[in-house]
């Protein structure tokens, strides 16, 4: 049986980073993953591009990023591991990048970057990596320390005093996603938050669809939002239609608030006084409202939108100020209520996880000795815009970090 100091499970973004800082910090590690490939969810993340941090996060604040039964859990571990640090690690690489709208950091090239700054990490750590490597079975013994953890693998059994589990959550199933996190907590008896898919597009009701799903592609502008009073969260982002409801940003960043039974409230003119610019028109036009409304709107949201009721199908002129307020008031709150969400094939993150009150908010280890999990299993779901790439580096690095300490602690085996 090899032996390892620590033995990480899951070579995606938090396993990687982890495993370069374990091994720099004098740990012999192994990082290994049931997958051929590394860090997929890198790879086809930001259009190819990797959104691989965000400038606006709030350590301090961690709440008004993230989501999970407890927020705050993460505070420490974003504290101690922020956007500067990861910045300055992709530029002692020479890795360009740019910053988007909100704060949000691009490679300039390619997510291709990002993952090899990743690899040259644990090369420099001396980190041996198994793939395609499956685990078949984990056991745990007190008998020796230094082997608390025994794994059967495909490459053979191994043994080492620390595990971590960083296997990511059930999101995008095609590029390898599964369970494998939350079954070993199961074994050794820790509880989990309900899992569902998270940053996801929400569909309809295909009979109450029909008269949207021909908008299938058209983008804008919108302020949505869902709740109530203490619970209300609202996010300024672009919307796309789609054949089955709806999509981008804004949705994909409400969707991790939504609960089933809810409504969305969305704003389509979220800049305009559609009120005060239809009167004005009224009085100097003689276009169809669809045309006027045009000006203003993409047309073919102004056509589906003015079809939904005979007072909308005339001349502006003829209409009356009632009819146009009320369709003021419509586009500005369009109230819906979702049947579903398009699941985790396309989510790019799973909400819930590994219970964080069986977690250390310092070191991440659970509250099985020796036992550790970092990034998308734990029940710590950030916003879209490099905020769960930020999470992967900071738990990965608080991590290794209580790693080395722990190791130093035990002295030679």
């Amino acid at each position: 049986m090899e032996k390892f100091d620590v033995v990480i499970v899951g070579a995606g973004a938090a396993g990687l980073f982890c495993a370069g800082v374990a091994g720099q910090l004098g740990l012999r590690v192994l990082l290994l993953d049931h997958s051929p490939k590394v860090a997929e969810k890198i790879r086809i993340s930001g259009g190819g591009r990797c959104n691989f941090t965000n400038r606006e996060l709030n350590p301090r604040q961690p709440q008004q990023h993230y989501v999970g039964a407890n927020p705050q859990f993460c505070r420490s571990a974003l504290s101690r591991y922020q956007p500067a640090d990861f910045i300055g690690l992709l530029q002692h690489h020479g890795v360009p990048f740019e910053e988007k709208h909100k704060g949000q950091l691009f490679c300039s090239r390619s997510a291709e970057d990002v993952i090899e700054v990743l690899l040259k990490e644990c090369e420099a750590g001396g980190v041996q990596r198994w793939q395609p490597c499956g685990v078949r079975e984990i056991t745990c013994s007190d008998a020796d320390p230094a082997t608390r953890y025994q794994l059967a693998t495909d490459r053979g059994a191994v043994g080492c005093r620390s595990l971590v589990i960083a296997t990511g959550g059930l999101s995008i199933p095609k590029i390898g996603a599964s369970d494998f996190g939350y079954r070993i907590a199961q074994q050794f008896g820790l509880r989990l938050v309900e899992r569902q898919p998270g940053l996801v597009p929400l569909t309809f009701d295909g009979a109450a669809w029909a008269p949207y799903a021909e908008l299938s592609g058209l983008a804008l502008p919108v302020e949505i939002e869902t709740g109530a009073k203490k619970t209300r969260i609202s996010f300024h982002e672009d919307l796309l239609f789609t054949h089955r409801g709806l999509s981008g940003p804004a949705v994909l960043q409400i969707s991790s608030y939504w609960r089933e039974g809810q409504t969305i409230r969305v704003n389509l003119a979220p800049e305009l006084d559609l009120a005060q610019q239809l009167l004005e028109a009224k009085g100097r036009s003689r276009k169809l409202i669809a045309n006027e409304l045009a000006t203003l709107l993409p047309a073919r949201l102004a056509e589906a939108w003015t079809r939904q009721s005979p007072d909308w199908q005339r001349p502006i002129a003829e209409a009356s100020d009632k009819a146009l307020n009320l369709l003021a008031e419509r586009l500005a709150r369009w109230e819906l209520t979702p049947t579903g969400s398009e699941g985790y094939r396309k989510a790019e993150v799973t909400l819930g996880g590994i219970d964080t009150r069986e977690l250390s908010s310092q070191t991440m280890e659970s509250k099985q000795p020796g036992l550790y999990f970092i990034g998308e299993v734990a029940d710590i779901t950030g916003w879209l815009g490099g905020y769960n790439f930020q999470w992967a580096w900071a738990s990965g690095h608080a991590c290794a970090q209580a790693l080395a300490a722990d190791r130093q602690q035990a002295g030679p085996n």
